[in-house]
């Protein structure tokens, strides 16, 4: 099922990311997270795409285990900036071919020694090409806080404009701590007349040089009472992950109040805190109630 119906139905949508293993590690070390995280019944279940490396192979094998295995839904990502459009029609044919009608339409990190040989310079270039074919789901990357490379709301929102025309049918935000942030986003979405669902990115914070490194190469702000608290147990990853836990369970709480179309839970292929924080917030598989604070 097409992730726009499945969000008609039910509103707001759970759903998880999870990223290939590296190529020299076993595909099966992903299988028994996979199995945990369809005992949470989420929405659907997205899979990176290591363009740069060699687990990008991995994405279709592991989206169609999603889909056709553990029977839940899968959002397959596809970077586009290294790739001719050969390769872009082999790859969606191969997601095709596995009953896979989502995808993430992506541009990607340009490889250091240089892009390539490639058909597309933007998101939008390869989400106007999927489109074309009329047969997949598209989604695309949003950015509240604006973007690494210094580009700000006004010209995300551009962007995002810019993608809708081209056919994207959703959005996922890049992880976000503040909500502040992202229901001044969701404002300006409204005011330029963007209604795609957005479901926001929240990554659980489990060690503290870890989402300091992630947060600097994605531009997102800590909020200061969170990072006080990181910078005391940056020795710490076990009371780190305690706290990042409490904040991610307080902040989806928030969001779910305040009637978001969805949760996209940044797992880092951690089942049992995705767990823990369901728990907390009394989740079940039926409904997203929101958790008395």
């Amino acid at each position: 099922m097409k992730i726009t119906q499945i969000f008609q139905e039910n509103k707001p949508l759970l759903s998880f990311e999870v990223f290939p293993p590296k190529p020299n590690y076993p595909i099966e070390t992903i299988y028994r997270t996979l199995e945990e995280l369809r005992d949470l019944a989420p929405d659907f279940i997205s899979v990176t795409y290591g363009a740069a490396g060699g687990t990008r192979k991995r994405t279709v094998e592991i989206a169609s285990r999603i889909k056709n295995e553990e029977k839940i839904e899968a959002l397959a990502h596809l970077t586009c900036i290294t790739h001719s459009q050969e390769e872009i029609d082999e790859i969606s044919g191969r997601l095709r071919q596995e009953g896979i009608e989502n995808i993430l339409a992506l541009r990607g990190d340009p490889p250091a020694e240089g892009a390539g040989q490639t058909d597309f310079t933007y998101a939008r270039d390869l989400i106007l090409h999927l489109r074309r074919s009329g047969e997949f789901c598209i989604g695309a990357a949003a950015y509240p806080e604006g973007r690494p490379d210094g580009t700000g709301m006004a010209a995300e929102i551009g962007h995002m404009q810019e993608k809708v025309a081209a056919g994207a049918d959703f959005f996922i935000t890049q992880l976000v701590f503040i909500n502040e942030h992202i229901y001044d986003f969701l404002e300006q979405l409204a005011k330029k007349g963007i209604t795609a669902p957005v479901f926001i990115g929240v990554m659980p914070v489990y060690n503290t040089r870890q989402i300091w490194r992630i947060t600097e190469l994605a531009g997102a702000e800590i909020p200061r009472e969170l990072n006080s608290l990181l910078e005391k147990y940056v020795d710490s990853p076990a009371d780190a992950e305690k706290v990042g836990i409490d904040f991610a369970v307080r902040q989806i709480a928030d969001l779910l109040a305040h009637g978001v179309d969805g949760i996209h839970l940044y797992t880092m292929n951690r089942a049992r805190q995705a767990r823990e924080i369901l728990r907390r917030l009394g989740m079940t598989v039926s409904s997203l109630p929101v958790a008395d604070q």
